[in-house]
């Protein structure tokens, strides 16, 4: 732990911007908060609306992130309004908010945190409260006390654990004014409050108290040695291909309660965990700091998986080890629960297995990430106490007290609304080409994560990084996949599985044209218009009901023919034959996977120009050439031909792709849907 204090960056703010790069400075360090985690408050005199000096305590808003924190993220209170406090006995959290609410300067300001009056009752004017790892490791031990004396001495606090709120703030009242030359106070099970006279000297306050909890940690695990691993390494490629099997079971089990994301971890610091041998034991005593229990819940689920390969006894192994989590945890909450609470999802958040790694579940991609980051940095605390003393947690009751305290279900109302593609995972198909590009741009707008598959690797990896730029995280991944080849897609899926954990949606897109009169045409030609249009829809849509049928979701293929299928050109015998095959195997397909609940159907496009690769020079040259017409006049006549009199874009076909994945059409299976403006000959039929 180092000090990341810029003197330069800091000389020159005052105020309110002085409290937000200070915890923007804590905030991006992972070992001191995560993920919404710590406190940052400040007190200064400013105006009120009658332009009087008033005291003020700046305090962060609920919910917000101090690693990405603003000035509109905090809460101006009147500090002298709540100092009164102190001399009341008692407060419940809702008599705090509502008391809180009439303190606020702002009425537009964020909602102030429950930690507000602690912070108030601390007289220095800057305040942080931090869930430093290292500080943790001393707190999550069975002799908290002892350790805490041992390392700091007398002048830091040991305040025993209490949830956030009234009788915590007027206990760390208490304990300032009864121990004036206090340096710091620490939290049991909790974490860290430091303070100042400048942000700067309660942020290097924070620091000093994390590297002496560093140097104790490091001479513990000097002197109690290395504990052996229980179990080898597994070699990469090994681990990969069992994470990719486990994820489809595991996503298809936690699915059947609500469907969700996973995000897969084999970092060291997971892989050296899961070697332990205690790893199954220590996992289940708890989190390190109740504030993480809202997003990994309060025990992960420990996966000892068969040695065999086989994707039944996988399927069979996680089905049970859900099941049982679920069931474990239905209990825990009819233990504890109170009169009118509901039960959350019983799913576990964090999955961890032996030999492969950790698997976080969440709604979406930042979700994942977040439960992925405490996991990690649990482990690091659980590792920590263990060289010190015995890894200690809070009592089940205070688990289920803190997991469903109003105050903290309130920041899940904070979160974005979901759109109507949240939660799945689809995989496109040539989606470096204009209809490609226009689905899965589409699929994001509406919350999916999109695997971007396409032999154009750098156009992908652009496109990728500019759909995820926008949307802030990693909602798509570029995959270089080669429809034709077996080999290419069995590897593509695999990966595609490893990134998101399964699959929901596949848009079989990708394909190429040849023109030229059955005479003229190269068997060379027919060969790779079947290779791609047919071979290449029958491979990969086999491998999407491999996963569909083993994660037991149901599923959606949108297959992406063409009006030739039912209107053929002449000269165009190689691409009307093979989309046909294309066709025919889609309502197959159909057929077969209505049995576990796969729709399977079809968008028959016309004369996509726009953007299309399809549309070279060459081939508008060849088709102008076959309807008697200049080149210049090809997009043109696609368009006088149809009944409307209109130009079909790539646009227009994703709308089409998006209709027929969605719950609006759940009743519909083995269509065929022409967007042609009206091609007369190209009816179904």
């Amino acid at each position: 732990m180092r000090s990341c204090w810029s003197d330069e960056a800091a000389a020159h703010l005052k105020g309110l911007d002085a409290l937000v790069y200070a915890s923007r400075t804590i905030g991006e360090d992972p070992g001191l908060v995560l993920w919404g985690g710590g406190n940052s408050s400040a007190k200064v005199t400013m105006k009120d609306h009658l332009g009087r000096d008033t005291r003020v305590l700046w305090i962060k808003g609920s919910g917000s992130d101090m690693r990405t924190i603003t000035a509109k993220h905090f809460t101006p209170l009147r500090l002298d309004e709540l100092l009164p406090l102190m001399d009341r006995r008692a407060m419940s959290d809702d008599e705090v908010v509502a008391y809180q609410t009439q303190c606020t300067m702002e009425p537009g300001a964020p909602k102030p945190s429950i930690e507000t009056l602690l912070h108030a009752f601390i007289p220095a004017p800057h305040v942080y409260h931090s869930h430093a790892d290292l500080i943790c490791a001393l707190t999550d031990t069975s002799d908290s006390q002892k350790l805490i004396r041992r390392v700091y001495g007398e002048d830091v606090i040991l305040i025993p654990y209490l949830r956030p709120g009234f009788s915590l703030a007027k206990l760390v009242g208490e304990a300032i004014r009864k121990n004036t030359g206090a340096r710091a106070i620490v939290l049991d099970k909790h974490g860290l409050v430091t303070w100042g006279e400048t942000p700067k000297a309660a942020y290097l306050e924070t620091i000093k108290m994390v590297q002496e909890a560093e140097r104790f940690v490091h001479r513990a695990r000097a002197r109690n040695g290395h504990v052996a691993a229980k179990r080898r390494p597994t070699a990469l490629r090994d681990r990969r291909e069992r994470a990719a099997a486990v994820m489809v079971s595991l996503r298809g089990a936690i699915g059947r309660h609500e469907r969700m994301l996973l995000l897969y971890e084999d970092g060291p610091e997971a892989l050296r965990f899961l070697r332990e041998p205690r790893a199954s034991t220590l996992s289940q005593i708890g989190p390190f700091t109740p504030d993480h229990i809202l997003h990994t819940k309060a025990k992960p689920l420990f996966l000892d998986l068969p040695q065999s390969a086989a994707p039944q006894a996988i399927d069979e192994a996680v089905r049970k080890g859900v099941e049982q989590y679920c069931q474990e945890y239905m209990r825990y909450f009819e233990r504890h629960k109170t009169p009118g609470v509901a039960m959350r999802d019983p799913n576990p958040r964090v999955i961890l297995v032996p030999g492969v790694g950790l698997f976080a579940s969440g709604k979406d991609r930042r979700a994942c990430r977040i439960v992925r980051d405490l996991y990690v940095h649990t482990m690091g605390v659980i590792k920590a106490s263990s060289a010190i003393d015995t890894y200690t947690a809070l009592s089940p009751k205070d688990f289920y007290d803190f997991e469903y305290w109003p105050m903290e279900l309130y920041k899940l109302t904070l979160r974005p609304s979901e759109n109507e593609f949240s939660r799945h995972i689809v995989l496109v198909t040539g989606a470096a080409g204009a209809i490609g590009r226009a689905i899965s741009e589409r699929f994001v707008n509406e919350g999916a994560v999109v695997v971007l598959t396409d032999l154009d690797g750098a156009r992908l990896r652009e496109l990728s990084a500019e759909y995820n730029r926008r949307e802030g995280e990693e909602h798509t991944v570029p995959l270089v996949m080669d429809v034709a080849s077996e080999r290419s897609v069995e590897k593509a899926f695999r990966e595609a599985v490893t990134m998101f954990g399964g699959l929901d949606i596949v848009v079989s897109n990708a394909g190429i044209a040849r023109s030229a009169s059955v005479e003229r045409l190269s068997l060379e030609d027919w060969h790779r218009s079947f290779e791609v249009n047919a071979t290449g829809h029958f491979l990969v849509c086999r491998e999407a009901m491999k996963v569909f049928k083993r994660q037991g979701l149901g599923g959606n293929i949108v297959v992406i023919a063409s009006k030739t299928v039912v209107a053929p050109g002449k000269e165009f015998g190689a691409y009307s034959a093979s989309k046909a095959a294309q066709a025919q195997l889609a309502r197959v397909l159909a057929v077969e996977g209505a049995e576990i609940g796969v729709r399977v159907n079809m968008v028959n496009p016309d004369g996509i120009f726009e953007g299309s690769g399809l549309w070279s020079h060459e081939m508008r040259m060849e088709r102008a050439k076959v309807y008697g017409i200049p080149v210049e006049r090809i997009e043109e006549f696609y368009a006088n031909r149809n009944l409307l009199k209109t130009k079909v874009t790539a646009s227009d076909v994703a709308e089409a792709v998006l209709f027929l994945a969605s719950r609006r059409s759940a009743k519909t299976t083995g269509a065929m849907v022409p967007v042609d403006g009206g091609v007369k000959e190209a009816f179904p039929r």
